[in-house]
């Protein structure tokens, strides 16, 4: 057994050799990373435990081998316990990690996140033009999946510190493009029809009103607004439950509904942890949009930042439940 120092300077374990040897195949740890064996007080870089030599790459006289290239991120599977295990998500920890994300990375994830709303921005004012808009807007509902998923692939490749360019953000077109837009389209139709419920009743309390041309009374107002907010709880539910299936289409190659499932069945050990990150990233972002909208530049990198630490704690094969 074994305990380690990860690159974010944390320790982890104890953990077994097998598991060390998972973690410097998948790019987490390196032959400088310090390592201490069981039963020792000395702390030591990996090079110099004989035993992970051969996935090192290192040669017996000691010397270092340039290291490996890493595998390709999307094709690092689930934990096969992902849906036993448990985990803990901090909230403030995860809001700093994007902050220190994004300030590293200051470059790279700010062009990017400009991309995408250059992209968004241009869709909503072509869509205002009569007849093409309509086109364009349905044309957004293809792309908004894909855009999606890949903004987000593109903060994890930077947490991951692979080489990451501000037009990763368009790796979904070329990544998993049919499974990001049916991931999101169908998100999004099973979240609207649960104001079906809600409409159905709102009509039917509005026939009589309706039959003899009256005008809608206060009572009437107050029933819809209490239908709506009614259909208001399961769209949380779902929305919350859904927040980590497009980085798993895009990062581990899910197809689009097992991704949902296995989303919602992890989310829902620590639904409302997810559910208060995502409200303190909404907020965030939404100061950042009322500072003269150009804010959300800065903020959104930090709210997804955040949200993207958050998937790696859960979903990451590597990621320790002490951690």
């Amino acid at each position: 057994m074994y305990k380690v120092i990860g690159a974010d300077k944390a320790e982890y374990g104890p953990v077994s050799e097998e598991q060390i040897r998972q973690w410097i195949a998948e790019g987490r740890l390196n032959a400088q990373s310090a390592a201490q064996a069981e039963g020792s007080t000395e702390w030591k870089p990996l090079s110099a435990f004989p035993e992970f030599a051969d996935v090192l790459d290192v040669e017996s006289t000691g010397t270092q081998l340039p290291p490996p290239a890493f595998a390709e991120p999307g094709k690092s599977p689930l934990p096969e316990d992902i849906l036993i295990r448990d985990f803990y998500i901090d909230i403030g920890d995860c809001i700093s990690k994007g902050w220190d994300l994004f300030k590293n990375n200051f470059g790279v994830l700010f062009g990017g996140v400009a991309l995408y709303f250059v992209v968004e921005i241009g869709i909503s004012l072509i869509s205002q033009i009569p007849i093409i808009g309509i086109l364009v807007s349905l044309a957004s509902l293809v792309i908004s999946g894909p855009m999606m998923g890949g903004l987000s692939y593109m903060f994890i490749l930077a947490i991951r510190r692979y080489s990451v360019s501000a037009t990763d953000v368009f790796s979904g077109f070329r990544k998993r493009f049919v499974q990001l837009f049916l991931g999101y389209l169908v998100m999004l139709l099973l979240t609207m029809a649960c104001f079906i419920p809600a409409i159905i009743l709102a009509v039917i309390s509005l026939i009589p009103t309706i039959i003899h041309h009256g005008e809608p009374t206060i009572a009437h107002v107050g029933l819809m607004i209490l239908l709506f907010l009614l259909g208001l709880i399961p769209v949380i539910y779902l929305s919350v439950s859904w927040a980590f299936a497009l980085p798993l289409i895009i990062d581990k190659e899910l197809d689009f509904w097992p991704a949902m499932e296995t989303s919602r069945k992890v989310v829902s050990k620590h639904w409302w942890t997810v559910l208060g990150l995502s409200i303190i990233c909404g907020l965030l972002s939404f100061v950042g949009l009322i500072a003269c909208c150009v804010g959300v530049l800065f903020t959104a990198p930090i709210s997804i930042g955040a949200m993207m630490h958050a998937y790696e704690k859960i979903y990451s094969p590597s990621q320790l439940q002490n951690a």
